[in-house]
């Protein structure tokens, strides 16, 4: 795989577009997606009811597993394979990657954050496809934080409206007594996915993004 293709694929994202095609992977299993929301939002409710001093362990340990699962099943999805709610648990399987991944992003981001603002801004619409590189580009965590900043960097402002969608798309959910958000979570990370293997399917082979064959 050449990966130093990433710095010459085509990058622009068509919003609407990866919402559609989103909403259609979503109406193919709308309750294995939702109930697997309503589990993960279960746990973190009870984490902050119960046991609130160990939410960070939670959020850097258990949260990246848990939303890796589904770019797994989206991307079984678009392989045309039918799913089982347990595919959405898939995510444990590199719960090293994503872990690590997820510590050290938070860890840029907060330290932007705190010393500019701007720097952490940037990286943390930088780093939207970190995780996803390490999961179907079998990169290592330093390797797919930095294609993931390169690659949204060639259209940062692109990527950072669809961000802002995004938040946007959630705060809606939330309103709507936080019932919304089992839909909007789910779709949330379907356009990521979406978008993702739209920009990244020249470079990646379909051997190499099917990873239920690892």
């Amino acid at each position: 795989m050449n990966v130093d293709r990433l710095l010459t694929v085509p990058v622009a994202i068509d919003i609407k577009a990866a919402f559609v095609r989103a909403w259609e992977l979503y109406k193919m299993y709308p309750f294995f997606f939702s109930m697997y929301m309503l589990l993960i939002l279960s746990i973190q409710g009870m984490v902050v009811i119960y046991i609130q001093e160990y939410m960070i362990i939670y959020s850097t340990l258990l949260a990246p597993s848990f939303y890796a699962g589904f770019y797994l099943v989206a991307n079984k999805m678009s392989r045309g394979e039918s799913v089982v709610y347990l595919d959405f648990f898939a995510g444990f399987r590199f719960w090293i990657s994503a872990t690590i991944i997820s510590l050290l992003t938070q860890a840029f981001i907060a330290f932007g954050l705190l010393a500019l603002v701007v720097p952490g801004i940037y990286l943390g619409v930088g780093y939207l496809f970190a995780i996803l590189m390490g999961i179907f580009g079998g990169m290592e965590p330093w390797s797919a934080m930095e294609w993931s900043r390169k690659l949204i960097t060639r259209n940062w402002w692109q990527f950072f409206g669809l961000l802002l969608a995004l938040i946007v798309f959630n705060l809606l959910g939330l309103l709507l007594v936080g019932v919304g958000l089992l839909l909007t979570m789910p779709l949330t990370f379907l356009v990521l996915y979406v978008v993702f293997e739209d920009l990244t399917r020249e470079v990646f082979s379909e051997e190499e993004l099917d990873t239920t064959r690892a």
